[in-house]
């Protein structure tokens, strides 16, 4: 049998996208497959769907444009909405993408709403799902991104961990071994091959060309600073947890040296509902700055002092960078990256007495890289091969 099916001399494969985590996965993916076919006769037919879930130019074209992503071949459009909006309305329009096409093989890539109603409109339809990043879990069910990734790593036929507690999750929860394969971290494929661009930038005019207030440009001068994000719902949305994270920020953090805040749009609406916005707007030492490309972030992070963040792609590279990270969470998925396994975060929740112990303990740490196993930047060809195999010994 040919390993490409029996009606087609081509396997045809459909990446579905939707937010800005999976763009820095399907990267070297596409990569991979652009390789593959230009050393072999057996090509692989590619179509990227990008279901629209991230779509603003922060969002979403900068990292498309600077991670020399092909435009993608369907976008659905779906938009910002509820969970179940999103969902919905991303299986619907995919039910029609996916009849049409006659995927061998459809990949979701880690835990966002699209990666969820992509495997299960695929199930539906027969066809084979590839989950990149599986079996990762924070045992934390108010996360809607936990039940995404366990609805979707129960679906797929082929799972793909960044690493080996991955691995053991899937497995505890009856997860054939036969569909598990360990082959590391996508995400770092894309951080090593862009380390150099990043390298090139100027961490002054990084600041000063993004700033959402210029009252204070001339006053950053690139020594040592500390670089935050925060998105998730249990930091931004409750008015009594954002003012005390805002307040010690402001207070304690901008004292000790320059804050860089790369400002989510979630969170620039709840600051200014909440009347915090100004505040931070008129504090001297903080730099509010719109969502950054790829490769800024990834300059900041290569030189940050210290990293605070809800991030889970920005707590992988703090890792592999030594950048020492707060991580404003009580739980993560990620635990390979927490300093009890050999990383550089540490979980502080949104407590402002746990934050502020760790931040000024964690001033005297130096920065030290750290490479999990299979965190090598080769992780994208790995997947490719692990896709061939499995159909040809299907």
């Amino acid at each position: 049998m040919n390993i490409y099916g029996q009606n087609s001399n081509k396997m045809k494969i459909v990446s579905v996208v939707g937010a800005r985590p999976n763009f820095m996965k399907v990267a070297p993916f596409i990569r991979a497959i652009n390789r593959h076919n230009g050393n072999t006769t057996d090509k692989i037919s590619h179509l990227l769907v990008h279901t629209g879930q991230h779509y603003d130019d922060y969002m979403s074209k900068k990292i498309f444009y600077e991670l020399e992503i092909p435009p993608a071949d369907i976008n659905l459009g779906v938009g910002s909405g509820t969970h179940a909006e999103q969902v919905g309305n991303s299986m619907i329009a995919l039910e029609k993408v996916f009849e049409k096409e006659k995927p061998d093989w459809v990949v979701v890539y880690g835990d966002v709403n699209a990666t969820m109603a992509a495997s299960i409109t695929a199930k539906k339809l027969h066809i084979k799902v590839c989950h990149v990043e599986a079996g990762l879990r924070s045992s934390d069910w108010s996360m809607p991104e936990e039940v995404n990734r366990i609805v979707t790593d129960r679906l797929s036929d082929l799972l793909l961990t960044p690493d080996k507690i991955s691995v053991e999750n899937l497995k505890r929860e009856g997860v054939a071994e036969s569909a598990i394969r360990f082959v590391g971290n996508i995400m770092i494929d894309s951080l090593e091959s862009n380390r150099l661009k990043a390298e090139k930038l100027n961490l002054r005019q990084i600041v000063l060309s993004n700033l959402i207030s210029t009252h204070n440009e001339v006053v950053f001068k690139g020594a040592e600073f500390v670089v935050m994000t925060l998105h998730r719902p249990s930091n931004v949305d409750d008015e009594l947890v954002l003012p005390l994270l805002v307040n010690f920020v402001i207070s304690e953090v901008a004292n000790v040296m320059p804050v860089i805040w790369s400002v989510h749009p979630r969170t620039e609406k709840q600051l200014k509902q909440f009347n915090l916005w100004d505040k931070l707007i008129n504090t001297p030492n903080i730099f509010m700055v719109n969502p950054l490309g790829y490769h800024a972030m990834l300059k900041l992070n290569m030189h940050a002092k210290i990293m605070l963040t809800d991030s889970g792609g920005l707590q992988e590279e703090c890792t592999v960078l030594g950048t020492p990270c707060l991580t404003m969470r009580w739980n993560t998925e990620r635990p390979i990256t927490l300093r009890e396994y050999g990383g550089t975060c540490v979980l502080v929740g949104n407590n402002v007495e746990r934050i502020r112990q760790e931040f000024f303990s964690t001033l005297n740490n130096s920065r030290k890289p750290k490479h999990p196993e299979l965190w090598d930047g080769l992780t994208a060809e790995r997947c490719l091969m692990e896709i061939l195999n499995f159909n040809m010994n299907d």
